[in-house]
């Protein structure tokens, strides 16, 4: 298993600058932006799909930094109800499977998206509970008349650009946000459906995630290192569900950190292991969102304390089994 960089971290730098830098740390890999919300600082995506010399040209950055690309980033709401959000998102994707195929890169991280309801409107509509009844409804429709049709075209759509990993970020406010709704995804459309695994969207929601590992063995395509602290003085008043803005510290329920800084080096060790027992063995990615620490601090924090986790070499025979 390599330790890894989301690159958007690092969106003042060049990407030549980033990959250095990210070598000289420790990476082995980046997981690069590639449209929707991670945005293109570092992949011109328009310039690499008109010219097989420019792509060329991004493919040698990284053989000469000896960084690998785990994965191309485009997160977005491509079931968005507003249908200029949504046709930009579609976009976004269909762009980034062209890209992939260009690359060699059998994997794209995405989030499921999040409809609105029967009825019109232009805002999503993220369900928590089945009543008031029409709430249950809203849910029955967008599975039925928007998820499943969108996705089982994608899946599809995919497979003609050679990717057959396409990595759900488990996210409150898309459809897809814990291991049933992923494994709900996968049935109904294919197994090409897997994780971009972050622990730190799953710790919020009372959800152990090696408990969620074990429950998606097989379908894990990558992972994101990215750590959350729960308040223990807020939460018992308030709960987890928090609306309140993500550096406003003191008075949130939770707060994303950085690796380590919300479950310690024995946590991530167990969470590294039960990830080589269900058979993941690519890359932790570090996604720096720690509002309490510079990007430079809290990804060389989890650089460090990832080096004492990750298993690198292979288990061998077990000669005494």
């Amino acid at each position: 298993m390599k330790i890894g960089l989301l690159t958007v971290l690092f969106a003042d730098k060049t990407l030549e600058e980033t990959l250095t830098y990210a070598k000289s740390v420790g990476c082995d890999m980046v997981e690069i932006g590639a449209g929707n919300y991670p945005g293109t600082c570092h992949c011109p995506v328009d310039d690499l799909l008109a010219s097989n010399a420019k792509v060329a040209e991004y493919k040698a950055k990284f053989a000469d930094a000896g960084i690998e690309i785990s994965a191309l980033s485009c997160h977005g709401n491509p079931l968005h109800p507003d249908d200029a959000v949504a046709t930009d998102h579609h976009s976004g994707w269909r762009k980034a499977l062209r890209l992939a195929e260009k690359l060699g890169i059998p994997r794209v991280v995405n989030f499921s998206g999040c409809p609105g309801g029967p009825s019109g409107g232009k805002d999503p509509i993220w369900v928590t509970a089945p009543w008031p009844d029409d709430f249950a409804k809203t849910l029955a429709w967008q599975w039925e008349a928007k998820v499943v049709p969108y996705w089982t075209e994608e899946v599809k759509a995919a497979a003609k650009h050679g990717v057959t990993e396409i990595a759900f970020e488990m996210h409150p406010n898309f459809v897809v946000y814990n291991p049933e709704t992923l494994l709900r995804l996968r049935a109904a459309c294919g197994d090409a459906i897997g994780a971009n695994f972050d622990p730190s969207h799953l710790f919020w929601q009372g959800i152990d995630p090696i408990a969620a590992v074990r429950a998606l063995k097989g379908c894990i395509w990558h992972v994101h290192a990215k750590d959350t602290k729960i308040c223990p003085y807020n939460t018992p008043v308030n709960g987890v569900l928090d609306t309140k803005n993500y550096t406003d510290e003191i008075n949130r329920s939770w707060v994303f950190r950085t690796v380590g800084y919300g479950n310690g080096l024995e946590w991530w060790k167990a969470f590294v292991s039960n990830l080589r027992m269900v058979g993941y063995d690519l890359v932790l990615s570090i996604e720096h969102e720690d509002s309490l620490m510079s990007p430079r601090e809290g990804f060389e924090k989890a650089v460090a304390l990832l080096r004492q986790a990750v298993i690198s070499e292979s288990a061998g025979e077990a000669y005494w089994a």
